[in-house]
């Protein structure tokens, strides 16, 4: 069912179709919710929260063609609000970076998912390193596809500043990357491209 129909029938109730919006886009909420919160546990919270978020302000989305750019910006907003909050009381438990970052994953392959899960985890710690701004504009651009425009919006920050400081963000991510390759050496970091995979 195309997007549209689906969110209309959301809108009318159906039980059914929401199931269907949640299913579709729990693991991009989820994702995203992980790159600003850092662990597993606080973004599953975190993504729950945002699909009752939308539930309640359904009707506010007119424009369903904006409807991903909109869940976006208020998974975002609830990612923010969260981070406040837990720095205001810290966590007293570290959790490892192989748990923070051990998403599950549909390929059959071990290698391969050994593989996609180094790359993955070493593109997190490289962002990680990057400035606040800069981390949120490779997610949002890189990440949730989100266009130049958008992403001025959704920061209120003008357009130039966006467009600049994006291709800083990914030069800069790209040194980190290859910083962080070259520091564990040829196993963890062969064939990582500074491209981000959801």
């Amino acid at each position: 069912m195309d997007l549209t129909a689906l969110i209309e029938r959301c809108r009318e109730g159906d039980d059914l179709a929401w199931e269907a919006l949640v299913r579709r886009f729990q693991g991009r909420v989820y994702g995203l919710a992980l790159f600003y919160l850092g662990n597993a546990e606080e973004a599953r919270d975190l993504a729950q929260e945002v699909f009752i978020r939308i539930y309640r302000r359904l009707d506010a989305c007119t424009n369903d063609e904006t409807f991903v750019p909109w869940m976006i910006q208020i998974a975002r907003n609830a990612a923010i609000d969260r981070l406040r909050r837990i720095k205001a009381r810290p966590s007293a438990v570290s959790v490892p970076v192989e748990e923070m970052y051990d998403l599950p994953s549909s390929e059959p392959d071990p290698a391969e998912n050994l593989h996609r899960k180094r790359r993955r985890a070493l593109i997190h710690r490289a962002l990680e390193k990057l400035s606040r701004i800069n981390r949120e504009i490779v997610i949002l651009k890189d990440i949730e596809g989100m266009s130049l425009e958008r992403i001025a919006s959704t920061l209120n920050l003008p357009l130039g500043t966006i467009k600049s400081r994006s291709h800083r963000a990914r030069i800069e991510l790209a040194r980190e990357v290859i910083e962080l390759s070259s520091e564990e050496g040829p196993s963890s970091g062969n064939g990582v491209e500074v491209g981000v995979s959801r």
